[in-house]
C-alpha cells in the first residue's frame, strides 16, 4: 500500500510513473511529502511543471530531506517556484503519526 488517494488508472502513462515514483522514493518522509503534493496536484500540473517534478524525483533522498529540514540551504539550481510549492505543500500537511 503506497498511501495514495488517487488512482494511476486515471492518470496519462507519464502522470502515472511519476505517481508511482512519488510514492516509492525510499525514505518515507519523502514518500509522504512527494506523494501527498502529486495526488493533490499531479493531474493538473502543466508539463513544464512535470518536466522540473521529474528532474526533482532524480534528486537524492537525502539531499532533499536536508533542503526540506533546513539542515542545508537549497541551492540555487533546486530553489524553484515548484520546490516552493511542494514546500509549502509539505508544511500544511497534518502529521500521519
Amino acid at each position: 500500500m503506497t498511501g495514495t488517494t488517487i488512482s494511476s488508472g486515471t492518470l496519462d502513462p507519464r502522470r502515472a510513473k511519476l505517481l508511482f515514483r512519488s510514492w516509492h522514493r525510499g525514505i518515507k518522509e519523502m514518500d509522504l511529502i512527494f506523494g501527498r503534493f502529486a495526488d493533490a496536484h499531479l493531474a493538473t500540473m502543466h508539463d513544464s511543471d512535470l518536466d522540473e517534478f521529474e528532474m526533482m524525483l532524480e534528486t537524492s533522498d537525502r539531499d532533499l530531506l536536508k533542503w526540506f529540514t533546513g539542515e542545508e540551504p537549497v541551492p540555487d539550481l533546486a530553489d524553484t517556484p515548484l520546490f516552493q510549492r511542494i514546500v509549502l505543500h509539505a508544511s500544511n500537511m497534518q502529521s500521519p503519526y
